[in-house]
């Protein structure tokens, strides 16, 4: 699928690269929004045959989304998108730690953070997260409302590292949340094997457990994701990221059984109330087909991004000789997203805006679209992962999509070899 294209001549087509930003939407993803719109306009609680299409269309939605994830049908409860879910699980990790302080209290035990008088419950997190998780921590410090250690990742893999997260876990320690995937450099994290030590721990310790979290949006879609074989409690899946709509939803494991759940808001019961409010339909609908192509393709999807994003790196070290590159999403012993290539072209004058001001073709970003304000500053995930500032600041980052081709990625490199020829001219 290449957007952008329209009827313009070959000469000024426009090529895609910034597919970690944001995707289009599928057309059987479209089709599905259209066809609720059209026939599943009712209220899904009401008892007419358009609600209860809207009802019948949520449900086969939630389930694809489980089936998707590796989880059912109930561990699925949609949201707004990916910074509400994120939110939510700090918000219910928090509620959690002081409700079973409280009860522990009333039947006077004396164990774990009770025993500890006004301790504040502590949160685990990295420092390379997406800024709704770390906003949200950095604003509840300010707040006095629990303390957060920012894990930093290894200069040496990039990785939050599974013995560093374990000596950050305090007696008072409620919430473990480490990204899937790195959103610029596209690096993994070793999430199954810091699931599989804390929930080892949490049996030691008795209440309240560590809750683990995984925001999953760079992952879902260009690789397997699988819930139970990352041991995680609950996982953010953002729609807009595998072609889907803007709207999202989060995985919790037996929500309000075997995971606690507290819902932000109050109304009218929708969603089990854990996130009551009138559903979006035809959003949903988009969601559930999204993941039903995923779940059915994930093979395809996956080997196609690798192969053209093997290929644009191989063009770029043809064309512009590896002494002049440095790829800042090659980690020693890290495995990557398959379609992520974050390159820097080592020269003065070669920032990354700079670079991409000059494309005529190429469609792209320096990093995170939440950090585009930020000007030629290099980016603080490069720089906590070890990059150079000099080498950070010419970062690019190219994230490739479903159908981007091969012919795609030699336009993109005539594109760029015309834009570092002409800065290199100015020095």
């Amino acid at each position: 699928m290449q957007p952008f294209n329209g009827n313009e001549e070959e000469q000024f087509r426009r090529v895609y690269l910034d597919y970690n930003a944001t995707t289009p939407v599928e057309p059987e993803v479209i089709e599905a929004i259209t066809e609720a719109l059209r026939e599943a306009w009712g209220n899904p609680s009401s008892s007419y045959r358009p609600g209860q299409k809207a009802k019948e269309i949520i449900s086969q939605s939630r389930e694809s989304i489980g089936k998707m994830v590796g989880g059912c049908s109930d561990d699925i409860i949609f949201m707004s998108g990916g910074t509400e879910a994120n939110n939510f699980v700090f918000h219910t990790a928090v509620k959690y730690f002081w409700d079973t302080y409280r009860k522990a209290k009333i039947h006077g035990k004396e164990e774990g953070p009770v025993e500890m008088g006004g301790a504040l419950p502590h949160i685990i997190t990295s420092n390379v997260e997406h800024d709704s998780i770390n906003l949200v921590a950095e604003q509840l410090v300010k707040e006095g409302k629990r303390e957060v250690t920012f894990v930093p990742v290894s200069k040496v893999t990039a990785r939050v590292e599974v013995e560093d997260v374990m000596s950050a876990i305090r007696p008072n320690t409620c919430l473990i949340s480490i990204m899937l995937a790195n959103n610029e450099t596209g690096v993994l994290m070793p999430i199954a094997e810091i699931s599989k030590r804390v929930q080892a721990l949490s049996k030691k310790r008795g209440a309240p457990r560590i809750l683990l979290h995984t925001d999953a949006a760079q992952a879902v879609g260009k690789l397997q994701v699988d819930t139970k074989e990352l041991g995680v409690d609950y996982l953010t899946i953002v729609g807009h990221k595998f072609y889907a709509p803007r709207i999202g939803a989060l995985y919790v494991k037996g929500p309000g059984v075997t995971t606690p759940v507290y819902p932000l808001f109050f109304g009218g019961g929708q969603e089990r109330n854990f996130r009551p409010g009138t559903e979006n339909t035809p959003m949903i609908a988009g969601l559930g087909k999204a993941a039903e192509l995923v779940h059915r393709n994930l093979e395809r999807y996956e080997n196609g991004m690798r192969e053209t994003c093997e290929y644009l790196e191989q063009r770029l070290e043809e064309v512009f000789g590896k002494e002049k590159l440095h790829f800042n999403s090659h980690f020693s012993g890290s495995k990557r997203l398959p379609n992520t290539c974050n390159v820097s072209f080592l020269g003065v004058h070669l920032q990354g805006r700079k670079v991409l001001s000059l494309c005529h073709r190429l469609l792209a970003s320096v990093g995170a679209a939440c950090h585009s304000d930020q000007g030629d500053s290099p980016s603080p995930i490069l720089l906590n992962c070890g990059i150079p500032p000099s080498v950070a600041a010419n970062a690019l980052r190219l994230s490739v999509g479903r159908g981007t081709t091969k012919g795609d990625v030699d336009v993109v490199i005539e594109d760029l070899r015309a834009a570092v020829q002409q800065l290199e001219g100015l020095s």
